[in-house]
């Protein structure tokens, strides 16, 4: 599941390069934290949601249910690209099977870009706390039933806490998680994607580019186009997109972008030049990257023939 602007998947704030690794808790007891994250999305300005509850559900849907955070807290989910937000440290948590996840989400609006450059806000009720002062509300934002029974969020094996510290990223992906309704009724509608994942190190992918041998950047309009004017790209196995500016930070002639506190899973890794220039790269783009749990992973670019359009 915005634009650059950017890249919608539910985290903010606390900008984290590693992970706690698991401590021993003792007790019959284990310790679960929650760290937030998103994925991108185009023609979303603006996506704010209150998230009044969070707690973990065990096996049987009648019982098991171990609330996790009940202070109501509200996330800017475009503030999230490229960082993760704490929403939960180190809450104790009987040891057991656990097999979902629920957001019991209150309220939240949308900023959408319309046709002209104009913009519209799409709210959950009118007087929805969250919305900034003297908004105006064009339509409304449905979101069925995560008021009461929760936004579940399915782990793809069970949760199992024996004594340790879990970790869980979660990845609300915003380019697949709002939708306009059909039909003319004006309404959008939040069905989310999101991803969840056990990880005790993040996740990342640094890009880095650099001219081969002999290749010279062409000059536009009297502009020498330079690397800095390129952005790496990153995809991911929905389809959301994400960009970053390329910088050369230790003026070694490499260009580097670094997209961090990523669910692990397949990416297709791009670099863009500028709509003015026609490039060619070794090895040829994109390329597929499998990510891992923990893992940095690196891949680079060599400009191998450049020329205007």
């Amino acid at each position: 599941m915005l634009t650059h602007a950017r890249r919608a998947n539910l985290i903010a704030g606390f900008a984290i390069a590693l992970l706690l690794p698991l401590m021993g808790c003792g007790d019959g007891d284990g310790k679960v934290s929650i760290l937030l994250t998103d994925a991108p999305g185009d023609g979303v300005e603006t996506a704010v949601v209150t998230i009044s509850q969070i707690y973990l559900q065990g096996g049987d849907e009648e019982g098991g249910r171990v609330v996790l955070r009940d202070e109501p807290v509200t996330v800017s989910l475009l503030d999230l690209a490229n960082s993760t937000s704490e929403l939960v440290s180190e809450a104790v948590v009987p040891d057991g099977d656990y097999s979902q996840l629920r957001f019991v989400i209150t309220g939240g609006y949308l900023e959408t870009k319309n046709a002209d450059g104009s913009t519209s806000i799409f709210a959950t009720s009118n007087n929805y706390a969250g919305l900034p002062e003297g908004a105006v509300v064009a339509g409304q934002l449905h979101m069925p039933s995560y008021g009461s029974s929760g936004l579940k969020v399915k782990f793809d094996e069970k949760l199992t806490i024996e004594g340790e510290q879990k970790i869980l990223l979660v990845d609300f992906d915003v380019a697949q998680s709002f939708g306009k309704e059909a039909g003319n009724s004006g309404r959008w509608v939040m069905s989310p994607v999101i991803k969840a994942a056990e990880v005790t190190a993040s996740a990342s992918i640094t890009v880095e580019v650099k001219l081969g041998a002999g290749v010279v950047l062409p000059t536009v309009e009297g502009t020498a186009v330079t690397l800095a004017d390129f952005h790496a790209v990153l995809i991911n196995d929905a389809g959301s997109r994400e960009t970053l500016p390329l910088t050369d930070e230790n003026a070694d002639g490499t260009f580097e972008a670094t997209f961090k506190f990523l669910i692990p899973g397949t990416f297709q890794v791009d670099v863009e030049s500028p709509a003015s220039v026609s490039i060619s790269t070794t090895p040829g783009d994109p390329v597929t990257v499998q990510l891992a749990s923990g893992r940095d992973s690196t891949q680079a670019f060599v400009v191998s023939g450049a020329q205007p359009q």
